[in-house]
Parts: C-alpha cells; sequence; structure tokens
C-alpha cells in the first residue's frame, strides 16, 4: 500500500487529521539523517493466525507465558508463547459494546492492561470507545469463575467515562507502573491545532495521563487518588492527572530495569516527539511541538514546558508509534535501546539513551523492506518484543532476531 493510501485507508490511526499531513509534503525539513543501520532483523511470527487490527499486545505476567493480542473490533485472543499455534482461544469478546468504523478508526479497543496481581484476583482493565457516541470507557473486567483462562464479559466495572469531543486522538494506552498503579494515556480531543485547548488545561483529563489507584475506592469513585499525585491540591486541576501538554499518546510504556515512563507523542505539522514522564510535567503541546513553537493561543505566563529526548522531523516520518526500552535476550544489539517506529513511513528505530545525562545517543535504523504501517509493540513475559503492523482488515506479528 502505498502512502498516500495508507493515510487516507487508515486515517493516519494515531496522527489524527489527513490534510494536515499531506500538507507538509512540500514543507522543507531538516536534512534527513543517514542513521546507522543495527545488524537486526524482523521477522514475522505466529503466521499460522489471522488477526484482525492488533493494536494492543501484552502478557498478563501470571506465569503462563501467554500473549495476548487486542483486535481493534473488541475482541481478545491469547495463545502460548509458540510460533507455530494454529489457533488462538478468544480471552474476551466484547465486540457489540464496542465503537469502530474503518473509515474513523481511531476509536475501538485501544488498550488492554493486566493487574499485577491477575494471577490471584484476576482483574484486566480495557480502554475502548462505547458503542453510541463520542465517548471512551476505562473498565475493569474479572475472569469467569468457571474458567480462569477466560475474561467474562458481565464482569465490567466502569472505571472512568471519558467524553471526546471528536473521534480522533483518542490515545488509549493502559499500563500498570511499578508503583501498582494504572496510567492512562489521552489525547488532546481530536480534530486539528486542539481547538479547545485541551493540552493546556488542567481541568479536563483530555491531553494527559492520568494515574489512578484500582485497589481501592473514593467516595463517589470505583477508583482512589494516589495521594502523591501532583495536582491533588491544585484549584480546578482533576486530581487524576500525573502529567499533560499532550496530543495524541501512542503508546506509553515503562522500563522494566529502571521504572522510566516512556511515550511517543504524535505530532501535527512538522515534528514527532519521544518524552520520559516526569510528575506533574507540561510537556507544551499546543503551545509547542516536540521542541518547536507552535499556538500562543492557550500560553500561559509563567509555564514550563519539558523537552522531549528526541524527534524527528516529518520528512522522516508522520506518525510515532512508541515502543519498548528492550530488556530481552535474544537480540543483545538492542538491549538498553528503545525501539520505535513511525507508522506512515514504516521506518523502525532504536535509539540509545544516557539515564543518567538525559540525553539521546544514536539513533539506528533497522532495515524492513515492506516498510510496514505500524501500530504497536508489545513484550513477552521474559522481556522479548514483538511488533504488529496492520495491512487492510488485518495485522502481522514481527519479531526482532539478530542478522545473520
Amino acid at each position: 500500500m502505498n502512502r498516500l493510501l495508507r493515510l487516507f485507508s487508515i486515517a493516519a490511526l494515531v496522527g489524527g487529521m489527513v490534510v494536515p499531513a499531506l500538507a507538509q509534503d512540500q514543507a522543507k525539513g531538516p536534512p534527513i539523517p543517514n542513521d546507522p543501520v543495527l545488524p537486526v532483523e524482523l521477522k514475522k511470527t505466529f503466521t499460522n493466525l489471522r488477526i484482525r487490527r492488533p493494536v494492543a499486545i501484552t502478557n498478563a505476567g501470571d506465569g503462563s507465558g501467554r500473549i495476548f493480542f487486542a483486535e481493534q473490533q473488541g475482541v481478545i485472543l491469547a495463545v502460548p508463547n509458540d510460533p507455530e499455534v494454529l489457533e488462538p482461544e478468544v480471552f474476551l469478546d466484547i465486540e457489540n459494546d464496542v465503537r469502530f468504523k474503518s473509515n474513523m478508526n481511531e476509536e475501538g479497543l485501544l488498550g488492554l492492561a493486566f493487574h499485577p496481581k491477575f494471577k490471584e484476583n484476576g482483574e484486566f482493565f480495557l480502554y475502548y470507545t462505547i458503542k453510541d457516541g463520542l465517548v471512551s470507557h476505562v473498565s475493569r473486567f474479572k475472569t469467569m469463575k468457571d474458567d480462569p483462562t477466560k475474561g467474562d464479559p458481565e464482569s465490567e466495572e466502569i472505571l472512568l467515562t471519558i467524553e471526546q469531543p471528536f473521534w480522533n486522538h483518542n490515545g488509549g494506552s493502559i499500563e500498570f507502573g511499578p508503583d501498582g498503579y494504572l496510567y492512562i494515556g489521552l489525547g488532546d480531543g481530536g480534530a486539528a491545532n486542539d481547538p479547545h485547548g485541551n493540552g493546556q488545561n488542567l481541568g479536563t483529563w483530555l491531553g494527559s495521563i492520568l494515574r489512578i489507584d484500582v485497589d481501592h475506592k473514593d467516595e463517589g469513585k470505583n477508583y482512589a487518588i494516589p495521594k502523591d499525585n501532583p495536582f491533588v491540591d491544585t484549584e480546578g486541576a482533576k486530581p487524576e492527572i500525573y502529567a499533560y501538554g499532550l496530543r495524541n499518546v501512542w503508546r506509553l510504556t515503562f522500563d522494566r530495569e529502571t521504572g522510566a515512563l516512556w511515550v511517543g507523542d504524535v505530532g501535527q505539522n512538522l515534528w514527532e516527539e519521544i518524552d520520559i514522564i516526569e510528575k506533574g510535567g507540561n510537556y507544551g503541546w499546543n503551545v509547542r511541538e516536540g521542541l518547536h513553537p507552535f499556538s500562543q493561543e492557550f500560553a500561559k505566563e509563567g509555564d514550563k514546558y519539558i523537552d522531549p529526548i528526541f524527534e524527528y522531523h516529518h520528512n522522516v516520518g508522520k506518525s510515532i508509534t512508541s515502543g519498548f526500552v528492550y530488556r530481552g535476550e535474544k537480540v543483545p544489539e538492542l538491549k538498553g535501546k528503545f525501539i520505535y517506529a513511525d507508522y506512515v513511513s514504516g521506518k523502525v528505530w532504536a535509539l540509545d539513551y544516557d539515564y543518567e545525562t538525559g540525553k539521546a545517543g544514536t539513533n539506528y535504523r533497522i532495515e524492513e523492506p515492506s516498510n510496514p504501517p505500524v501500530v504497536c509493540f508489545g513484550e513477552t513475559e521474559d522481556g522479548e518484543v514483538l511488533m504488529s503492523a496492520i495491512f487492510g482488515e488485518y495485522g502481522s506479528i514481527y519479531e526482532f532476531v539478530p542478522k545473520k
């Protein structure tokens, strides 16, 4: 599929509006970097499976080794960690409750996270767009009482109901942090330019990363607010907010060794960015795009913005798909590097980063001749990284291997 078709057929799944991206075809940017190439290959795996639009890949952390693929239409599939597996099992099916339209496909089932104590309590969490209206839910589900290998669609407990002003920029990434709290990545609500100024507005959840305690409940809520959340005492602020000033988080992940929270924030006109999230941080949208001025409409005197640790121009790619810091064992060349990709250009990279200095180092290319439209990365229970790309209705799964 050529890039123009990809933009229209997928509607820039994580980038948002098509027209601004196309308008940048004529933009003169900085020289295209000649990134060194790592001796690493992408290899298709789980090739016997037919998975529709796999937008999330994860594991349950329960010792079973199972891998879970969330289909955007609303079905979660489970397989053993065996690339030759012939048939997946349906772990959960809520397709009848999920809003998904192929021409507006930033909606749907977008996030899946298993409770750190899933083996004991059988709890897992979803982020999805409900069938009727521009509304997203973050919900708790449990496994079946008579079959703990399957989720119970009747067990849903809604934690958050998030009204979306437009169909795009839903974000949707959810992950548990090392602190046991659930982190939720939200977009600015959609359209172009963040017309409502949600990115700089602490009075809305949109354009932020939320942090909630799912093991306790405050009065009137099905969750609790962590007492050390940065804005719990800020008048007019949503106490769930952990960080803000983000356009469309796709995706957020934790480095399993350091606990650092990595985010890819999708740009609009010219710049894609990678952020390491600090508690209470303001990442600048829509006053800035990456490191660059964007608009002064919602700027407030005295605001300070945290710089991305890395950015790239739209002459390289136009919609970042954030991944993982590699902590596996099979590919030593990737050890400690942050793996990510660009959905539109299909390029895949591995970025060096020094936590002590706070500086990014070399950005390595991982060559893939087909330039797949990468939509997500996932970790197996033993820390190996998988990648998914969508081709029409179905997806392909890739693994990383040393180059022979």
